[in-house]
């Protein structure tokens, strides 16, 4: 489980960096998406505060039995913490159960269902360029992962690693992408993000330092949101593989 330092004492000033989201997701306010056809998938959220903008982050809680039909104002990554969830649309229909993830593209009916008790995370991408599937799409866990650019040099300290991703999702503008990653151990310096990322951490473990000294050390298990306009430093000591869920705006 992750394990967060509290930085020095000093004045409350909130600085953006990474979001513990397993620990601190009971404390977000509840939201409804006010329609009742969409059950409790749409009406059982907690949603992280965020500044207004494409991307918002909930909690949903689902109880055994749980049903109902909406049309998504915009792609949704699907993260299961427990439980289960079928997602049904004209193209496919895709169940996902504990620790497995997906993609519920939007302007599509989309009929859902769960079996048991569960909860999800789910990250929504309101821009993005549009959807680029017909039905919803499964993050491949054991895909083979192809080699990926590395962070840039002026950032790192010591070796270059030895990166590795696929990509399960990318929408109409290449802005919203989910997939699966990996890498050999590396130590990055604090650098702005320009993205939100939402990580799933599948193996290792990595620990971030954000601008005010804050440290949280994250192993598999724990889900992580990187903040847009933050900042974090990374550090990680042996191999990490992880789902993410990134919106990058275009330049």
């Amino acid at each position: 489980m992750s394990d967060i330092l509290a930085p020095a004492p000093g004045p409350p000033v909130h600085i953006r960096g990474f979001v513990d989201v397993l620990t601190d997701r009971q404390d977000w306010p509840r939201v409804s998406e006010g329609e009742t056809s969409g059950g409790t998938y749409m009406s059982e959220r907690r949603r992280l505060p965020l500044p207004g903008g494409p991307i918002t982050v909930d909690a949903v809680r689902l109880v055994a039995g749980d049903a109902g039909q909406t049309v998504l104002p915009g792609d949704e990554f699907v993260l299961v913490l427990s439980g289960d969830v079928r997602f049904e649309q004209s193209g496919g229909e895709l169940h996902l159960g504990a620790g497995q993830a997906g993609v519920v593209p939007r302007g599509r009916s989309l009929a859902w269902r769960c079996d048991q008790d569960g909860e999800l995370i789910v990250m929504r991408c309101l821009g993005g360029g549009g959807p680029t599937a017909q039905a919803p799409v499964r993050i491949e866990l054991e895909a083979p992962l192809a080699p990926s650019n590395p962070p840039l040099a002026e950032f790192l300290v010591g070796p270059t690693p030895q990166c590795r991703n696929h990509t399960d999702y990318r929408s109409g503008s290449g802005e919203f992408v989910c997939g699966v990653w990996d890498s050999t151990p590396y130590h990055r310096r604090l650098l702005t993000f320009r993205h939100y990322e939402l990580m799933s951490l599948l193996e290792g473990s990595v620990t971030f330092v954000d601008a005010s000294g804050r440290e949280g050390r994250f192993a598999a298990g724990d889900v992580v949101l990187l903040e847009q306009g933050g900042g974090c430093s990374w550090e990680s000591q042996v191999h990490v593989k992880k789902i993410y869920s990134t919106f990058r705006p275009a330049e």
